[in-house]
């Protein structure tokens, strides 16, 4: 037989105090005692109380959902980090609802609405579509990672020092020339210290060099064809050199490998490659790839931290206005692999 549901009367009953008592336990707790919040919180264990969700959003108005958008998931990057953020659930007991913006400023302003609309508690931003600003103006508590933050709060990798990481490995490996193959990346964008990082380090060294900066393309079969015209450009220019690539990232560094052990039908010595990131693919790859590690279940969590600290605040009785942003980097690691030995 189905147990019977306990409702407010019944845990007032129990505690001797009224439903308005309890009500403001769930609604406001920080209004009561704590030696009060306990005698309730006691009595739910006792009566075995289980809680109607939907009935405490229509109460409150607090839903204990978080939106995320994300760009894509054909980077295997976004895919990674987006697993991890759910993965918080655990820690955090919130809930996720998910868009993909495929870069569309209107279709993302859609999805926001639609987000407001079942009464999230607080943004992860991802996509680089919508500026600050305006993410700002919607008056929800917002973690952006790896994106344009200058007017909310954020979670970045320091993707400088992971460039010059980056670079100083493929230096060390004796190469003829470097090259850097990334997409045009506006300066105000964390991923430009990849670029940055690159171009100083090789500067400071006196080492040959090359920036290839270019549209990469927003599907598989574009990144593939992409990096297909980037090896035939370099088997061209640079015949019989040995070539240090520093990729974008790990899916480009895991295309451009294919393509290259397809050609050679083995791993040349005239290639090394390290890509940024460390998702699964670079591990996983038919030569596993080194890589720059993200340490993206940190980012994610500290993320996810950060975004419940700033919702929680809005929940206080008197909650405290932020005079000012917070911006968490998270330290790069390096990780070296078959490609660069």
């Amino acid at each position: 037989m189905d147990k019977k549901k306990v409702t407010f009367e019944d845990i007032a009953k129990y505690t001797n105090f009224s439903k308005t008592t309890i009500s403001r336990y769930f609604n406001n707790p920080d209004s009561l005692t704590v030696e009060n919040q306990d005698i309730i919180a006691q009595a739910l264990i006792d009566l075995d109380y289980q809680e109607n969700k939907l009935a405490k959003v229509l109460a409150n108005g607090k839903s204990e959902f978080v939106g995320i958008i994300v760009p894509n998931l054909y980077l295997h990057y976004y895919a990674e980090i987006l697993n991890q953020i759910l993965a918080t659930y655990e820690a955090f007991g919130y809930k996720f609802l998910v868009f993909v913006s495929k870069n569309n400023i209107e279709t993302e302003r859609k999805y926001i609405q639609e987000l407001l609309a079942y009464k999230i508690e607080g943004m992860i931003i991802l996509s680089h579509t919508i500026s600050s600003k305006e993410l700002a103006s919607y008056g929800i508590p917002i973690v952006a990672i790896e994106r344009e933050a200058q007017y909310v709060n954020s979670v970045n990798t320091d993707n400088y020092m992971g460039a010059v990481q980056a670079t100083s490995l493929l230096f060390k490996t004796n190469c003829d020339v470097l090259i850097h193959i990334n997409s045009i990346v506006q300066q105000n964008v964390p991923a430009y210290g990849r670029i940055q990082g690159f171009k100083d380090t090789c500067m400071e060294h006196n080492i040959r060099h090359e920036l290839i900066l270019r549209d990469l393309g927003h599907s598989h079969q574009e990144i593939h064809n992409c990096m297909l015209e980037i090896y035939e450009y370099l088997e061209q220019k640079y015949p019989n050199q040995k070539k240090g690539l520093f990729m974008a990232n790990d899916t480009h560094a895991n295309n451009m490998l294919n393509i290259i052990f397809r050609k050679y039908g083995t791993w040349p010595d005239e290639y090394r490659i390290i890509g940024f990131d460390d998702s699964p693919i670079a591990g996983e790859a038919i030569i596993p790839t080194s890589t720059i590690g993200q340490q993206i279940d940190k980012m994610a969590y500290e993320a996810m931290e950060l975004l419940v600290s700033l919702m929680n605040e809005r929940k206080k009785r008197r909650p405290k206005p932020q005079t000012e942003l917070i911006h968490k980097n998270v330290t790069p690691i390096l990780v070296r692999r078959e490609t660069t030995d």
